[in-house]
C-alpha cells in the first residue's frame, strides 16, 4: 500500500474504474452472446432486437476506450452478417 496521499488516491480511483470497466465489458459480451444464441435458434425478430442492443454496447465500449474502435466495427459487422442471414 502506498504511503503518499496522491498514490493512495490513485489506487482507489483505479480500483473503482477497473470495476466499472469490467461491468461494461461484461455487459457487452453478454449482449453479443444473446445475438449469437438467437441466431443459433433461428429466431429472426429476437436476433434483430438483440443485435441493436449489442451494437449500442459495442459502440459505447469503443467510445470509452475499452475496446478498439475497429474491433467494435468488426464485431458489429460479423454480428450483422449473422443476424441478416436469417
Amino acid at each position: 500500500m502506498p504511503n503518499i496521499k496522491s498514490a493512495i488516491k490513485r489506487v482507489k480511483t483505479s480500483e473503482a474504474r477497473n470495476a466499472q470497466n469490467t461491468t461494461v465489458k461484461s455487459a457487452m459480451r453478454t449482449a453479443v452472446k444473446k445475438v449469437e444464441a438467437a441466431v443459433t435458434l433461428n429466431d429472426a425478430p429476437v436476433a434483430k432486437e438483440a443485435f441493436t442492443a449489442a451494437a449500442s454496447k459495442l459502440d459505447k465500449a469503443a467510445a470509452k476506450g475499452l475496446i478498439h474502435k475497429n474491433a467494435a466495427a468488426r464485431k458489429k459487422s460479423r454480428l450483422a452478417k449473422k443476424a441478416n442471414s436469417l
